[in-house]
């Protein structure tokens, strides 16, 4: 079985790059990148140095109910090309340490006993082993650290 990595979709992102409102109803902060550690979500690269992002609060999920997770992200302030799904994790989440991955059903709830810390270097292992079963319809990385949403993981 193969897997893929998923950006957050165009459309959306578009919405929020012009000013539209995120997950808690508030138009996106802007700032200057620095260029350490300001992972946009869309093209799944790190914003350079001197380049405008948006900070802003993203829920993942289609509606709200108790398990849908928001918090906050980054994307360039300007459009950027989509990342390409893929079965290879994207590189600028390669050299941190581990993330969360987690399971979620076919309902958009957390499937109990799924999340865990996992070592950068096991997550494809991880997310082979939890995507064998029924019960999960596809998972999400997040930042270990601040439990940021990094991208989804599906079935190929």
């Amino acid at each position: 079985m193969l897997i893929r990595y998923i950006a957050l979709p165009t459309d959306r992102v578009r919405a929020l790059q012009a000013g539209g409102q995120d997950a808690y109803g508030m138009t996106p902060e802007r700032r200057v990148s620095d260029g350490d550690g300001v992972p946009c979500r869309h093209c799944l690269r790190n914003i350079r140095a001197g380049e405008d992002y948006l900070i802003l609060a993203y829920r993942p999920f289609p509606e709200l109910q108790p398990y849908a997770e928001t918090g906050p992200i980054f994307l360039h302030a300007e459009p950027c090309e989509r990342a390409p799904e893929s079965d290879v994790m994207p590189d600028m989440y390669r050299p941190t340490a581990d993330h969360i991955v987690r399971g979620y059903g076919h309902d958009d709830r957390i499937v109990y006993g799924t999340g865990a810390v996992v070592a950068t270097d096991k997550i494809c292992e991880r997310a082979h082993e939890l995507l064998q079963r029924d019960d999960i319809a596809y998972l999400h990385m997040r930042s270990a650290r601040n439990n940021c949403y990094a991208c989804r993981i599906e079935r190929a």
